[in-house]
Formats: C-alpha cells, structure tokens, sequence
C-alpha cells in the first residue's frame, strides 16, 4: 500500500477538453504548489475554500494561466490539505504541468489513491469509496441514483443500524456474565429471539435486492432468442440504431453472441443477440447454440422472437389464440417477453394478450417492445431512496451474515449460555461491518482489489 504521507498529483478530467483539473494531495501539497504557482500571494498563506489566479512558471517561462482552488484538512475530499489546478486541456500544458510538480516533490497518484486517503482519513467508509467509482462508471440515471445514494451514505446507515441493534443485543448478553452467581437474565429470551428474527429479514430483504442492483450496475442482461431467420439480429440493430450485428437470409449467420448496451428509460440494458436454436450437424453452429443457452441462463430478461411467417397458418389464418410453448426453460426470477416478428407479412394477424407484434425491418412495435423492457425491470425502490445491494462482495458477506444469524438463532434454541450466543450474534456483526469496514481497517488484498478499478486522479 503507498505511503499517505506523501505528496501526490494526477489528472482528475479526461483528456481533450477545452480544460483541464490536475489534483494535488498531500502534507506538502500547498508547498509543492508554490514553487511553482505565481499569484498575489502564496497558496500557503491562503484560508480554505478560496479560488486564486495566478500562472505556472518554469525557469521564468510561463507555462499557463490557471485557477487554484485551496482545500484545508480536514475538511478536503482527501482529508489532506489539497489543491486543484484548473488549466487549459491541452495534453502539453496537462504534461508539463504534471512534470513541474512532480520536479517540486510531488509523486504521481496510483488509480484510486485520493479515494483510498480519503477512506484511510474516515472521510468514507468502504461502500462508500465502491461507490464513488460507481457514480464515475454509471451510464445511466438508474444507476447514478444507486450510486449516489450509497455515497452519502444511505446504505451503510441501514447497515449500520442493524449493526448497532446487534451490538446492542451482546451487550445485555455480555452483562449476564457480570451476574452469573446471581442467574440474571438481561435479554428477555423472547425479545432477542423476535429482533433477531426482524433483522434476519432486513438482511435477506438487502440480499434479495442484489438480483436489481447488479443488474442496473452491470446492465439488464437481454437474450433475443429464437429460430434461425426470425429477425432476431435485425432486432438488435433497431434497438441499438445501429449496424451492429450482421444481417443475413442465409440460417445460422448468427454463430456467437453479440452484444450491445442501449439506456431505455434511463435504465441500461445489455442485449445479446444470439445463434438461432434449431437442430444442425455444423460444429461451429451448435457451439454458437451452446453459447445461446448460456445466454439464456444469465439473462434477467429473455425475448422470445417468432416469426410471423412461421407460425402455424392451418387453422385460423389470421386469429392466433395459442402460440408454441417455448423450447427452454427459464427460473422463476427472469422475465419472458414473447414478440412476434415479420407482422408487416402477415397482414390482419391476430396475435394471443400479452404477445407484442413487431416489424423489426420498419421498426413498427418497437416503442411498444421498449416500453415492455422498461417494465420488466421494477425500480420504484432505487427511487424511493431504498438500500440496493450492488456488489457481489456485499452480497456474499451479507449471505455470511445470514448463515451466522441462523446459527445463532439455532444457538438460541438450544439454550446456550449468554457467553456462546454472545459470539454467535458477533459473527453476524463481523460480516456485516465488513461491507463498510466500520470498525477495522479492510486488509490490503481487499483495499487493493476495490482501489485497483478506479481510474488515476480519483
């Protein structure tokens, strides 16, 4: 792990903007700035808060014209003393800029690094810090609203509350011990045994929410589906509006998944437009099929696509009462949309409830079919300010913390002495401050895997 007494400096805006921000950290922060920085008077002597114009010199040479905005500890998003440069955003004065005050005794930050200080200076806890890189990567407004809420800290408060409920609960448990001889029994058995039972269900209500949240993190994962030949590549390509899966009458073009994120309805999707599922004796094919099973299995939303001119024409040419069952099967948390394709050829087709028509090649149906999407993907708690469980980190030490409440609840029933259920209950404690670290530093492996993801300057 670096050294936080250092110095550091990076780039916090992407490259190819009109401007540019270089952030600066550090005990020697103000310092490092000075010997480089000319204004009416030193960053070192200026109060917290305050903008300040000046130049960056280099031997004499102005190098730019720039904004200093100072930051005193603690009260910084690093903790530290802290300073941002606001200059011009070409990549030479970014460079040089960069070089000056790495030559002043700056260092460069590693990805993550002020974050890591700031969560290292309790300016965050762990979730917190996840979730800042969160906010950065979000793509759409479902999930910069997750985001945001756990970075002020609106999940760690839920969990922190159960957290203190328990702690609360080994409390009056550890006092029985002080009053052994005298068999004193602090925590009335039936009452610890209903709040741990509440909170056992606050804790599987938090799991039950990581299905959602890593869904609307990572992108609602769509399987377009379907025989060879039903459109299901022409689908992509429209609700992408873009050329990107390649379009063939020839059967079994389609060999490997294809993927491609659209936002509707500021959710972000995932489709994956795959290999038409029929029988065949081509190799490559039946791979590409392979691969169509799979897709249906990690998908939360599977769109079933028929093709209008397929469909049985025996009896009722054009009143279709019952479609053909579909030939996979799905778990009872993912979500079937059965659509029909090719309905421009088949004029005056009656289609059963429930089942959308579309014209993929005119794009007739298709808002219909985004609305249904859009639907399938339940978000009222995100917007509700609600407690969405993201990562799958949280997610397994909150399945650990579920384990260990129900060993101690089982404890409970078999009557233990308080000392026993005491480290029952702390276990579940353990697991669950181990999201947000509350309490105890995450060990280096943990800290270097969240921090590692974050881009440098952040």
């Amino acid at each position: 792990m670096p050294s936080d007494r250092e110095t550091i400096v990076a780039p916090a805006t992407a490259p190819g903007g009109a401007l540019a921000v270089v952030r600066i950290s550090g005990p020697e922060a103000l310092a490092c700035c000075d010997r480089i920085f000319r204004g009416r008077q030193p960053l070192a002597a200026a109060e917290g808060y305050t903008v300040h114009y000046g130049r960056i010199v280099d031997d004499g040479r102005t190098v730019d014209d720039v904004l200093a905005t100072v930051f005193r500890a603690p009260r910084s998003y690093t903790g530290e003393d802290a300073v941002e440069l606001s200059c011009h955003g070409s990549s030479y004065v970014v460079g040089e800029l960069l070089r000056l005050l790495r030559e002043a005794g700056c260092r460069t930050a590693e990805p993550g690094e002020f974050t890591l200080r700031a969560y290292l200076n309790g300016k965050m806890d762990l979730s917190q810090a996840e979730a800042v890189a969160d906010l950065i990567a979000s793509s759409s407004r479902a999930a910069h609203t997750m985001a945001s809420t756990q970075m002020r800290g609106g999940y760690s408060a839920a969990l922190d509350t159960l957290r203190d409920e328990l702690l609360r609960l080994t409390a009056l448990l550890e006092l029985e011990l002080d009053f052994s001889e005298e068999e004193v029994e602090f925590a009335d058995r039936g009452e610890l045994r209903r709040t741990m039972e509440r909170i056992g269900g606050e804790i599987a209500s938090l799991r039950g929410s990581f299905a959602l949240g890593n869904a609307l993190r990572e992108g609602v994962a769509v399987a377009i589906v379907g025989a060879p030949n039903a459109g299901k590549s022409t689908l992509l390509n429209r609700l992408a509006g873009d050329e990107r899966a390649m379009v063939s009458d020839i059967a079994g073009t389609t060999r490997d998944v294809v993927e491609e994120r659209v936002v509707i309805d500021q959710v972000l999707f995932r489709l994956l437009d795959t290999a038409g599922l029929r029988t065949t004796d081509d190799r490559l094919e039946r791979m590409g099929i392979e691969r169509t099973h799979s897709s249906i299995a990690r998908a939360a939303v599977v769109v079933r696509l028929l093709n209008a001119t397929a469909l049985d024409k025996a009896t009722t040419p054009d009143d279709m009462t019952t479609l053909p069952p579909p030939d996979f099967s799905l778990r009872d948390d993912q979500r079937l949309l059965t659509v029909v394709n090719k309905i421009d050829l088949r004029p005056g087709l009656t289609l059963p409830a429930g089942t959308i028509g579309i014209s993929a090649r005119e794009g007739r149906g298709i808002d219909a079919l985004r609305a249904a999407l859009r639907a399938a993907v339940d978000t009222e708690a995100l917007y509700h300010g609600d407690a969405v469980v993201s990562h799958t980190r949280h997610y397994a030490a909150l399945d650990e913390a579920g384990r260990a409440l129900d060993a101690a609840l089982a404890a409970l029933d078999q009557g233990l002495p308080a000392d026993l259920l005491s480290e029952e209950i702390r276990a579940v404690i353990h697991h669950l401050g181990s999201i947000t670290s509350r309490g105890a530093i995450a060990s280096e492996e943990v800290l270097a895997s969240i921090f590692s993801k974050f881009c440098i300057g952040k």
